[in-house]
């Protein structure tokens, strides 16, 4: 029977890296656009954004209900 490799380092605390989180789509787009949550239900091109990917993307829902959109839901 073989033996299975043991990862010795684990316990090392430099082996342990922070979770590093990348921004979502929709966070990138707000990012591009350069506006504020403030200005969220203001923007044409975010709205427009939303209408094209709410059903592929994050779209926070109360985003989604200020702009009058539902996300089909897989099902």
């Amino acid at each position: 029977m073989r033996r299975r490799q043991i990862n010795r380092n684990f316990t090392k605390p430099e082996a342990i890296r922070p979770i590093v989180f990348s921004a979502n789509s929709f966070e990138q787009m707000v990012k591009t656009l350069n506006i504020s949550p403030e200005e969220y239900r203001s923007s044409p091109a975010l709205k427009e954004w939303v209408r094209q990917n709410k059903d592929q993307k994050y779209v926070p829902s109360e985003l989604l209900q200020a702009f009058g959109f539902q996300a089909e839901v897989e099902g």
